[in-house]
């Protein structure tokens, strides 16, 4: 296969402050690492892959007014009325439209959260190390773009609860043991609670993963379907601006 020996790594920048958060997995789901580290450390750990598919939980570049051109609006249905949503990238416009909440990104990078302008920055750096934006077909090194909140509410079939909460972790991991990634299954953390532990507030949350570990996970994983699944990806947004790729092949009306 030609993808046999790639790995599928996902980094998270949204907290906005270092260390960044990486996953990688295998062609069979097993992983390869999960970690946390400076900027230059996650790079030098993606620029010593020969084969890669690295999804960024970020956006790839500032708002270029792509919603604003009369020809991408009144290709929508129904399209947008005159002078709303201009302020926001393609991809988080349909996004919405399926009520999956996103953050619109600025058209100034210094108007950008930090964490988007970090995500600017990887993507950059990721094209100097030579990864195409995906789709390239044939090319053994691509880049991507994702959104975790909406991975998890694509699988999930809704919302998912808040990320920082605890059932919000056990929820995502579940997510993800359920797409036979090696997780340790979260519902071992509900074996563990006894009277003693749960009186005295010692919850045991040594097998639960933080949410940067759970949002750079989904984030592989939809690297590993856009690749060897291309199937099972939607591809939502305009390619000059930046292209968001969702783990599912079609989605529900409304989540």
């Amino acid at each position: 296969m030609f993808f046999e020996h790639t790995s599928f790594i996902g980094i998270d920048p949204t907290a906005g402050k270092r260390p960044f958060v990486y996953a990688a997995l295998d062609g069979d789901l097993h992983m390869l690492a999960l970690g946390q580290g400076e900027m230059d450390e996650v790079l030098a750990f993606v620029a010593g892959q020969r084969q890669a598919v690295v999804a960024v939980c970020a956006p790839r570049r500032p708002n270029v007014r792509v919603m604003e051109r009369p020809e991408v609006r009144e290709q929508l249905t129904p399209p947008p009325k005159p002078g709303r949503w201009n302020n926001f990238r393609l991809a988080e416009y349909l996004l919405r439209q399926h009520n999956i909440h996103i953050p619109k990104t600025p058209r100034q990078e210094k108007d950008c959260p930090n964490w988007m302008r970090m995500g600017f920055t990887i993507f950059r750096r990721l094209d100097g190390l030579g990864y195409e934006t995906y789709p390239a077909e044939g090319d053994l090194r691509q880049s991507v773009e994702v959104y975790p909140h909406a991975c998890y509410t694509v699988l999930l079939g809704l919302p998912p609860f808040p990320k920082h909460t605890l059932e919000g972790r056990l929820q995502r991991q579940m997510v993800l043991y359920e797409q036979k990634i090696n997780v340790p299954d979260p519902m071992r953390f509900f074996e563990e609670i006894t009277r003693h532990r749960l009186l005295r507030g010692l919850l045991p949350e040594e097998g639960v993963f933080t949410p940067g570990e759970l949002d750079a996970l989904v984030a592989a994983f939809t690297a590993w379907k856009a690749v060897l699944h291309t199937d099972q990806v939607l591809c939502l947004g305009h390619p000059e601006e930046g292209q968001i790729i969702l783990p599912v092949a079609e989605l529900k009306s409304k989540y």
